[in-house]
């Protein structure tokens, strides 16, 4: 089936287009959402800017939008139906219903299917399965006990999933970061013909949260 990739820059989203792709799907397009302000708790909103440089990478064209409702993701991908041949949609969710259930009743308002192909993937273990998939990310921001200023930029390795697990449970949030604990960015993977190249950043902090904001960025060729 032809897809349509919701695709925020983010981990998630790029590993559900991975392995939707793996299944046997082919990605048509990305699709994105451009937020306003980070207090929308439905798209991913640090450096959503430069997801078309993960467009790119995947060699897909890219249909952005400016979210205000369930009506603005079904008008888009409404457009990577009638402009790409989307059949469906794929989404990185994993355990959120509410996040389910708007993309589920958007795909339906467009005519297309909805695929959740990571859904109850949860914990450190699931940020181990992106490191021994072949992807690379680095967290660009934190709002959680535990994370502070020194994971901004830090890239998700092997040993740091299992540090964010010891730290999940001893300060009590979802290691997998699916409540919104922490975002991140993704560099690298087997989805993407070229990597993005982070080449200038600030970081913020506030004393309880932080972000990274990537001020530029590029593709580059693999070494």
């Amino acid at each position: 089936m032809r897809l349509a990739a919701l695709v925020s820059g983010g981990k998630d989203s790029a590993y559900a287009a991975h392995v939707a792709r793996a299944r046997g799907h082919e990605i048509a397009c990305a699709v994105t959402a451009l937020p306003r302000s980070a207090e929308d708790a439905l798209w991913h909103h640090p450096n959503a800017r430069h997801a078309a440089l993960h467009a790119e990478a995947m060699g897909v064209p890219q249909v952005a939008f400016e979210p205000s409702g369930g009506a603005a993701l079904a008008g888009a991908l409404r457009e990577a139906a009638r402009s790409h041949g989307a059949e469906g949609v794929v989404h990185g969710g994993l355990a959120s219903a509410h996040q389910r259930d708007a993309f589920g009743a958007a795909a339906a308002a467009a005519g297309v299917r909805a695929l959740a192909p990571l859904w109850g993937r949860a914990g450190a273990r699931y940020l181990v399965e992106l490191v021994d998939a072949g992807f690379r990310f680095v967290i660009v921001a934190v709002s959680a006990g535990g994370l502070g200023p020194e994971w901004l930029g830090a890239e998700v390795t092997r040993e740091r999933a299992a540090r964010i697990g010891r730290l999940a449970e001893a300060h009590g949030f979802e290691a997998s970061f699916e409540g919104g604990e922490a975002e991140t960015f993704v560099v690298s993977c087997p989805l993407y013909a070229r990597d993005v190249e982070i080449r200038r950043a600030r970081a913020s902090w506030d004393g309880c949260r932080g972000s990274l904001e990537i001020e530029g960025a590029a593709l580059r060729a693999r070494a």
